[in-house]
Order: C-alpha cells, then sequence, then structure tokens
C-alpha cells in the first residue's frame, strides 16, 4: 500500500516573526509514516514545522502554513491508497501578513483572520477507493467527545476517527484513545504510546484495503 501522511503543526505568520500556531510535534505523523514502512509499504509525510528529524526510508515534504499542506496533500493523494491525516491544522489564518515585525502601538489591536481551507474534508470528498483517517482531540465530556468525533467521521466522510479525549487541552499525549468506524464500531486503547497507536492505525489500513472496505460513501 501506499500511505500518505500529514503531521505536525501550520504555522500562520501575522508578520515575519510572529505567528498562530499550537505545540504538536508531529511525531504523531512521523509514527505512523514509521510504522507504514516498516511494514513494507511506501509513505509520503507532509509535515509541518518541527525539530524532528525526517524519518528513514519516508518522502518527507515539508510545509509551513495550512494552505500548503492543502496543496501538498491534495497533489499526493492521487497515488495514495491510504491517508491518515494527523496534523493539527490551524482554523484561521491572518488575512494579511505584515511585513517585517508590527511594532508596539496602541493598546488594543484588532486581528483580522480568515478561513484555511479543510484539508480532511475535501480529501474525503475526493478519496474514492482509499482508506482516509482522520484525528479529534476533545476535552470534554465522554459521552460529547464521542459525539463530537462521530459527527466529524460523517460530515468528512471517513473511515474512522481516532479520538484522543484528554481532561483538559493542558499537557500533551494520549490519555483516552478510541477509534471509531464509519459503520458504528469502536475500539478502547486507552493511552497507547505513538509507536503502538501508529502500529494499530497501518494494520487498520491494511485489513480495510485488502477487503476493498475503504471508498466514499454517499452523504
Amino acid at each position: 500500500m501506499r500511505f500518505l501522511v500529514s503531521g505536525g503543526p501550520t504555522h500562520e505568520y501575522l508578520d515575519d516573526v510572529r505567528y498562530l500556531g499550537n505545540p504538536s510535534t508531529g511525531a504523531m505523523g512521523i509514527a505512523v509514516a514509521e510504522a507504514a514502512v516498516a511494514g513494507g509499504h511506501e509513505a509520503t509525510l507532509v509535515l509541518g514545522p518541527t525539530h524532528l528529524p525526517d524519518p528513514n526510508g519516508v518522502t518527507v515534504v515539508r510545509v509551513t502554513s495550512a494552505v500548503e499542506m492543502h496543496t501538498a496533500m491534495m497533489e499526493a493523494c492521487a497515488a495514495a491508497d491510504a491517508i491518515v491525516m494527523t496534523a493539527a491544522v490551524s482554523d484561521y489564518r491572518p488575512r494579511s501578513r505584515a511585513e517585517g515585525k508590527i511594532k508596539k502601538g496602541a493598546h488594543h489591536m484588532v486581528l483580522e483572520l480568515a478561513k484555511n481551507p479543510d484539508i480532511l474534508s475535501d480529501l474525503g470528498r475526493i478519496r474514492g477507493s482509499r482508506v482516509v483517517l482522520g484525528f479529534a482531540l476533545e476535552a470534554a465530556s465522554p459521552d460529547e467527545a464521542r459525539d463530537h468525533a462521530r459527527d466529524k467521521l460523517t460530515a468528512k466522510n471517513l473511515d474512522a476517527i481516532v479520538l484522543n479525549r484528554r481532561g483538559s487541552f493542558g499537557g500533551a499525549g494520549m490519555e483516552d484513545v478510541s477509534v471509531l468506524e464509519a459503520d458504528g464500531g469502536a475500539t478502547e486503547l486507552g493511552a497507547p504510546d505513538k509507536a503502538s497507536l501508529a502500529r494499530w492505525l497501518v494494520a487498520f489500513c491494511e485489513e480495510r484495503g485488502a477487503h476493498g472496505a475503504g471508498g466514499a460513501r454517499e452523504s
């Protein structure tokens, strides 16, 4: 199989030194790409800004912004059999980017934002027979988190979504992970390390691909 994986954050620059972003490291996306290669597959990783090195045996495409990631994913998806979207993509970007560094001035500054493209939704619309997985990070109650994740699963036309529920958005790591499937199934994985979760996801894609279960559903 040919895997297409996204990972890391996106940085949306306000000026030449400041940006809107998040603390994602890209480790989950790297782990999935490494697990795919270890399983004998080809892997392309579209990776946002991170200090982590490129994984061995993986074709890595480095990007900065959500728009760049969208372009790279859409260009690479035609050759993919399975798509795993782990990236923490910024929902919005500054409507304009100032040159140089914005100087301190008034006590308040209004920042106008523009909506970024929804990469996973766009991939879901053109998925064809590909297996497509997404991620959802939630700090809601267990029932609310599942409802939100299932809504995302359906709206974006996915085979499955990895729900990482946390008690709060502080800290990092996997606290309460479950995989919700389009057919209504769910697998509780507890608090796995990223490498273990990556291997599980690659095996899921292998099973779906082998049985021809991936593919667009009517919405």
